[in-house]
């Protein structure tokens, strides 16, 4: 059974620096960065920064714990991050507007059975304040964020 979650918003920054801070695994895309308290324990097991990045990370939904291993891909560089778990997919899609860009979040859950159905029933409720939390986040670090520095190359 596929379950999708979706949460969105329109954020006041360069399309480049919102790209920048979602492709950073090492500063940003991390619970020191603007993951929220649902995300802890993150380390990186290869790369860092785009594709080929691989994190391990614990998420705590509903008063429960799962680790998860996640591989990076980049299907549009400067627009599109992805990653990939076994069972969950995450896509990650900064759009440029005129006022900055709008941010999507769309997590594509695949279980079978009673816990397809139980995912079915609840995920949205349990992850859709966790990305709204998320996106709040990332909205204020783009405040804080200093110069872009290399990451002036990535397309907007």
């Amino acid at each position: 059974m596929r379950t999708t979650i979706r949460a969105e918003r329109q954020i006041d920054a360069a399309p480049k620096l919102l790209y920048h801070l979602l492709a950073d695994y090492r500063v940003h895309h991390r619970p020191e960065g603007f993951l929220p308290p649902a995300f802890s324990g993150q380390e990186i097991l290869s790369g860092g920064v785009g594709a080929g990045t691989e994190v391990r990370y614990t998420l705590t939904v509903g008063g429960r714990a799962r680790i998860v291993t996640s591989k990076i891909i980049e299907p549009d560089p400067g627009r599109t991050v992805v990653e990939i778990a076994p069972g969950v997919e995450t896509t990650f899609t900064v759009e440029p507007t005129a006022g900055g860009a709008r941010v999507r979040f769309e997590t594509v859950l695949h279980e079978s059975g009673l816990q397809g159905l139980l995912t079915r029933l609840f995920a949205a409720r349990l992850l859709r304040p966790i990305y709204e939390d998320e996106l709040d986040r990332l909205a204020a670090l783009t405040l804080a964020h200093p110069e872009m520095g290399p990451w002036s190359h990535v397309a907007a």
